[in-house]
């Protein structure tokens, strides 16, 4: 398997909260370490391969349209490391919408799926890379109060202009107990600079934790130590425009095994790879960039 239970009891124990927290932060549920129950989350989307963590779990993604989801590659693999994976299509997972808890994850709340694409640079060097996947859904979603897409960044936003210059982060990730959270947490978390994550992570090996470049981005920890953890993996970090009031996608957390044990998580910073995501939601081809440029310069030639 991924790893074993003797693996999962080490994870764990580096996950575990300082006996010396709070008791209100003790007897939290430690899944999201720390975090709050959040409200319905309209864009947030659970991504099921199962119940149980040793055979794939289940994790969040992002709906950014009627039809597309946004998530991390490695949530469509049971087993997540770029050794076991190389060479291996990707799972098609179940998916739920408008739900804030397991229990709401039947067949009223599943939406089918077409297909998932895999950006195509998944894990080119390190377990990180290029961690996003897309997944279609065969119908478009009905539109509601718990069920509507997140935009993506336009043109100028940058996350340097965030209000209070940090994020909002959901998910049903586990902690300490060794099970995913049946409850949709949340946390406000800070924005990092790159240059304190590369110090954190630079001297770890690229199986462990990422190597940050500059299509990444991170968060640290809240004021209480709060952090994301193992299965938050594929949420959104939903930020707002200072200037605009905007509400966007910023990330899609990628490096979510943080927990108490770095102070780092690290994200897939979106607007890095909208000419991906673009491509892929208009159902470009290997060929159509190429046709775009021949009939406009046909255009061009002819017109002159």
């Amino acid at each position: 398997m991924w790893f074993s239970v003797t693996v999962l009891l080490l994870a764990a124990s580096a996950c575990l909260p300082d006996v010396s927290a709070s008791r209100v932060a003790l007897h939290r549920p430690k899944r999201m370490i720390g975090g709050t129950l959040a409200p319905y989350v309209p864009w947030q989307a659970m991504i099921y391969l199962s119940e149980t963590v040793l055979d794939g779990g289940y994790a969040g993604g992002a709906l950014i349209s009627d039809r597309w989801i946004l998530t991390a590659g490695r949530n469509l693999f049971v087993r997540k490391s770029k050794s076991d994976i190389q060479g291996k299509a990707p799972l098609i997972p179940k998916v739920y919408l408008g739900i804030i808890g397991l229990p709401q994850a039947n067949a009223s709340t599943e939406v089918a799926v077409e297909k998932v694409v895999l950006h195509p640079h998944f894990q080119n060097y390190s377990d990180w890379d290029n961690d996003l996947a897309l997944i279609q859904l065969k119908e478009p979603v009905v539109m509601s109060d718990k069920v509507t897409p997140i935009p993506l960044p336009e043109r100028g936003q940058d996350l340097a202009d965030a209000v209070g210059g940090s994020g909002v982060i959901t998910g049903w990730g586990w902690g300490s107990t060794l099970t995913l959270a049946t409850s949709l947490k949340h946390l406000v978390v800070p924005l990092a600079g790159n240059t304190y994550c590369r110090a954190e992570y630079g001297h770890t090996m690229p199986s462990l934790t990422p190597i940050v470049d500059d299509n990444m981005f991170c968060t640290g920890q809240t004021m209480s130590q709060e952090n994301v953890c193992y299965g938050d993996a594929g949420g959104a970090l939903a930020v707002t425009d200072a200037e605009t009031g905007d509400i966007y996608a910023a990330g899609i957390l990628s490096y979510d095994k943080c927990c108490t044990r770095d102070k780092y998580a690290v994200y897939m910073k979106i607007s890095s790879y909208l000419p991906w995501i673009h491509s892929v939601l208009r159902g470009d081809t290997e060929r159509s960039s190429d046709l775009r440029a021949e009939v406009m310069s046909k255009m061009h030639l002819w017109q002159s």
